[in-house]
């Protein structure tokens, strides 16, 4: 949604931003409200329909490809709105006219209508050709015989790895390379397509992960850092086993015998690998970061989410697929065992961990997920300390939370306190991040609401309140208006307004 008191004079001040929704998820132009405050206006009664008109023939006129809006009025407390409704289109990338392609495309960041780079007009070149990236041609790339069958029998070895009975794995041949669109056709001859350099990790498309980790809930101070290549096998066992090599482990003693246990569910690290892997931006020159803190980990992807994409649908298990054919190879190699499963399957190991909820960040530029480690001490009946929650606890013995070497021979933990008790809902803290990108918004803003804020970081609504109201608290931003209309100004801009 964005408001306006009156059509600008100059109409690209509005036609940009509905550019902005077609090349996006839609949205709505809503004409006789003042933004900062969202008070209705109206727009006088012997100029509503010629306001329509101007509005409608400024964004057919002054876009290319053709918008076409859905332009209605409504009554609001006996006033008239116009509202300007653009749907999502599909013949992207959309464009203001007189600036052309590379100068007048425009998107929506963080709630805001920005002018999209290069790498995002080309990706909605690919989405607007209906192809994916993955399955276009490499430029400069050839590939032979023994390439493809080198090809076929790696991504067969890794399948049979990954098989419950690896004897029913069948063999990968050209043929079904050709099929997910790992290979093409071109005058009588096979080519190699985006996705086949990201199989066979050659450097022609990049695909890195980056591994860290820092002291503290920031990136100010680096303890350790790696940076892992090659094909989408190795980058998933080096970036998962990096992390546990860094995250906390205890153990579980059933009998005799002793099983690690990790802080956080290794499962649920593995699957945010492979889906950041499968499903991230290759077009964005960007690599994918996977950062531990002392309070959780985060795994950032690379590019906006797809078109018909949003956080709130992934969270409910609906799949878009950006690369077709790396989903088609995934597969086939175990890594995905139904599209849209793997984030349901993330939620529900976390909840059964006895963690906060995974943390959905961005989704314009990239997506950050976050788990949060749990860093309270919970003390078992018999006095042995443990680093998870009570109800994580399995009844046949002892979870701790503290790493491998904290482990005495006898299997006693050593270093512990005291017994004590936290709270089975604790509040997630507000993280710094949380509150800069707040402010970034509220700067590039006259104000925001929580809708905007629940938009911008991809949190819940008592989360984003609970940051505006630290930011009020702390003096840099003031609360406008109350109830439905309250708004949130940096509290130096308000200042300014005021004098």
């Amino acid at each position: 949604m964005e408001y306006k008191l009156t059509p600008p004079s100059r109409s690209i001040n509005y036609t940009k931003t509905a550019v902005a929704f077609a090349n996006g998820q839609g949205g709505c132009l809503v004409f006789g409200v003042k933004d900062q405050t969202l008070r209705v206006v109206g727009i006088a009664e012997d100029k509503v329909f010629t306001v329509m008109d101007s509005i409608s023939d400024a964004i057919v006129n002054s876009c290319e490809p053709l918008i076409i809006p859905d332009i209605t009025m409504h009554d609001v407390a006996g006033k008239t709105v116009i509202v300007a409704e653009i749907a999502p289109g599909l013949q992207r990338p959309y464009h203001i006219k007189s600036l052309g392609q590379e100068q007048g495309t425009f998107v929506r960041v963080a709630g805001t209508t920005r002018q999209a780079d290069q790498p995002t007009i080309r990706e909605l070149t690919i989405e607007g050709s209906n192809r994916s990236f993955d399955q276009v041609q490499c430029l400069g790339l050839s590939v032979t015989e023994e390439d493809i069958e080198a090809l076929c029998a790696s991504l067969t070895k890794t399948a049979k790895d990954n098989a419950e009975d690896p004897e029913k794995v069948k063999t990968v041949t050209e043929k079904q390379l050709l099929q997910w669109g790992v290979l093409a056709e071109q005058d009588g001859q096979l080519v190699p397509t985006n996705a086949y350099a990201i199989l066979t990790g050659n450097t022609a498309v990049r695909s890195v992960v980056q591994c860290g980790v820092f002291k503290g809930t920031t990136k100010a101070v680096f303890v350790d850092r790696r940076e892992f290549a090659g094909t989408p096998q190795e980058l998933i066992e080096e970036s998962y086993q990096y992390v546990l090599r860094n995250i906390h482990m205890g153990a579980r003693f059933k009998g005799v015998y002793r099983q690690d246990v990790y802080e956080i569910p290794p499962d649920a690290i593995r699957e945010l690998i492979v889906n950041a892997i499968v499903h991230r931006s290759y077009i964005d020159h960007s690599s994918i970061q996977i950062a531990i803190y002392d309070n959780r980990l985060e795994i950032t992807s690379p590019g906006r989410l797809p078109m018909g994409q949003t956080i709130e649908r992934m969270k409910q298990g609906y799949s878009k697929i950006r690369n077709e054919a790396l989903a088609s190879a995934f597969e086939y190699m175990g890594y995905i065992e139904h599209w849209g499963s793997g984030i349901l399957r993330v939620l529900q190991e976390v909840r059964d961990a006895g963690l906060p909820e995974p943390e959905f960040l961005g989704g314009d530029t990239d997506l950050r997920i976050n788990i949060y480690r749990n860093g309270s001490e919970t003390g078992s009946d018999d006095g042995i300390v443990t680093g998870l929650r009570r109800d994580s606890l399995s009844d046949d013995g002892i979870v701790t939370g503290l790493r491998r070497d904290s482990l005495s021979d006898d299997g006693i933990v050593e270093g512990t306190t005291s017994k004590t008790s936290a709270a089975p809902n604790a509040a997630i803290e507000v993280l710094p991040s949380q509150k800069e990108r707040i402010l970034d918004a509220l700067r590039k803003n006259e104000s925001i609401s929580i809708s905007d804020a629940i938009r911008i970081l991809g949190v819940q609504e008592r989360q984003a309140q609970r940051i505006l109201k630290s930011l009020v608290e702390e003096g840099s931003a003031v609360k406008i208006g109350a109830a439905r209309a309250t708004r949130y100004a940096e509290a130096k801009k308000r200042t300014e307004l005021h004098e």
